[in-house]
């Protein structure tokens, strides 16, 4: 009799690992790992919970119907081909088990969101990734590693971990240099936190074209981590597939209350967005002066490289910045091991992040 053993692809995943919020023996913890919202969800979004959470043993609305509509009204788009799900991780896993599989090849720029192989290979398809430029996404590069294999592009803009991004203009080359049967995914979870002229989420190019697809996440500018939601925007066809693939009821109520009362919340995303800016590019700049290098990022984190040097290496600013109860992000998954990633927290953690920082380059 033999053994069980699941599909290949499967035990080829390395298993996606969030960031830490517990230091063994530490009591007051800093966490600036995990990309959250520095201040916990909108006051609106808690009561919408609070209140939903009378009616639990009741099933949630399976098509998302009032989420969809207040996000068609907020970005003048059509309710009818968004989708909504456990967090956008759970449409880009859609997405890949819908239009790839085995022989199949998946692509990538080379410091791309993790989720982006583990949803191929849990497919059995191929991750490939496509060098990138100055930590930004290389469109020639990526176009250069398309082969017939090929049957869908990931691009992150904003960039998961590095923070850069790329103008429409780019993207809208790279849709155009693809075959008309290979999916371009725009993973735009960063997107609320952009304030350039010539930058897209993905909504126009979905709009022109009927094999693009934009997710989006109410994680991160909105504070809902915790509850899991995302949404899609894609075409009808795209649309019809994900709905025939998801769970029937993939999103639960408290998340559909708490990302209708966000979507209302202006005041709070302004609040936040001009919060994220300031102590962004303020950490940036403290960054630089200790003569560390750092992306210029348009997301709520940066992206700080430390020096091959003994005593002052990414591995040993993390273990020093642990004794301080400060928790970063190593990313030596993403091919970045002399790098650290820290969100953007509240006011106090940033100044004592800092603090903690420079007492570990001046040793």
């Amino acid at each position: 009799m033999g053994l069980l053993t699941p599909r290949p692809g499967i035990m080829d995943i390395t298993p996606y690992k969030g960031g830490e919020s517990a230091i063994k023996g530490v009591s007051r913890i800093i966490k600036l790992a995990s990309n959250e919202g520095p201040f916990g969800p909108a006051p609106s979004a808690v009561e919408a919970m609070k209140k939903t959470s009378e009616t639990q043993h009741r099933y949630p609305d399976g098509g998302a119907t009032a989420l969809r509509n207040k996000l068609a009204a907020k970005y003048n788009i059509d309710a009818e081909r968004i989708v909504c799900g456990a967090g956008s991780d759970e449409l880009l896993g859609l997405l890949c088990r819908a239009y790839a599989g085995p022989g199949d090849e998946v692509l990538y720029s080379d410091h791309g969101f993790l989720m982006y192989p583990i949803a191929a290979k849990a497919a059995g398809a191929t991750p490939v990734t496509a060098m990138e430029t100055d930590l930004t996404t290389d469109v020639t590069a990526l176009l250069s590693a398309v082969t017939e294999k090929t049957r869908i592009v990931f691009v992150a803009n904003p960039n998961n971990p590095t923070g850069t991004y790329i103008p429409k203009s780019e993207m809208n080359r790279l849709r155009q240099g693809l075959r008309d049967n290979i999916l371009l995914v725009i993973d735009a979870a960063y997107a609320e936190f952009m304030t350039e002229d010539d930058y897209d989420a993905g909504i126009e190019l979905v709009e022109r074209t009927q094999n693009t697809v934009m997710t989006r996440t109410f994680s991160k500018m909105y504070g809902l981590g915790g509850v899991r939601l995302g949404w899609s925007y894609a075409s009808e066809e795209i649309t019809d597939v994900l709905n025939r693939a998801r769970n029937p009821f993939n999103v639960t109520s408290l998340a559909l209350a708490a990302g209708e009362a966000a979507l209302d919340d202006e005041l709070f995303v302004a609040k936040t967005r001009k919060h994220n800016t300031k102590w962004l590019r303020w950490v940036e700049d403290e960054v630089r002066k200790l003569g560390l290098e750092c992306t210029t990022s348009y997301a709520n984190f940066a992206l700080i490289r430390f020096p091959h040097q003994e005593g002052h290496s990414s591995r040993q600013a993390d273990a020093f910045l642990r004794t301080q109860g400060i928790i970063v992000r190593q990313m030596a998954a993403y091919g970045l091991g002399d790098c650290l990633r820290v969100s953007i927290g509240a006011e106090d953690e940033m100044s004592a992040f800092m603090d903690a920082l420079k007492e570990f380059m001046s040793k």
